[in-house]
């Protein structure tokens, strides 16, 4: 693979779903290897929680199956992120329609759901866990895997 890829997954306040997306996919780039050429990130498309680490159920429930969200702090989707990205990737509809609204015509094409990439779960989006118990983290961790897994294979393939 020539030059680095950059994906950006995104969620309403960058500390349950984009946090948990960017530690899972980092965790599966590593052991694939890719870690020198795919640039991770995540944000929210609102700015409730700049600067915050992700929820502390999300932590924590990532943690038992061995992901450390604990160095991330929310940031806020910006302008320069539709440029810098190649791959800007909503945890729902309703964030892609925002980043959709907020991204220029000619970077229209990077944005999608992230389940699209999902194999095994047959869901559509990720649900929000926020205000639910610790089953719907356990669930998002779920999705996540499995679209983490197709989109790493993705990556993989050679781009034309």
């Amino acid at each position: 693979m020539t030059g680095k890829v950059a994906v950006l997954f995104v969620c309403m306040g960058n500390i349950c779903r984009s946090p948990t997306a960017e530690g899972v996919f980092r965790q599966r780039v590593e052991a694939a290897g890719m870690a020198d050429w795919i640039e991770i990130d995540s944000a929210g498309t609102h700015g409730y929680h700049v600067g915050e680490q992700p929820d502390p159920r999300s932590m924590e429930f990532a943690l038992k199956r061995g992901y450390d969200l604990s160095s991330q702090r929310s940031r806020k989707v910006k302008a320069s992120d539709f440029e810098v990205f190649d791959h800007v990737l909503a945890m729902d509809q309703h964030n892609l329609s925002l980043l959709e609204a907020a991204c220029p015509p000619e970077h229209r094409h990077k944005l999608g759901l992230f389940m699209q990439h999902a194999s095994r779960s047959g869901a559509l989006e990720v649900p929000d866990p926020y205000y639910g118990g610790g089953r719907g983290f356990d669930l998002v961790l779920d999705y996540i895997e499995d679209a983490s897994d197709g989109l790493l294979e993705l990556l993989r393939r050679p781009q034309r």
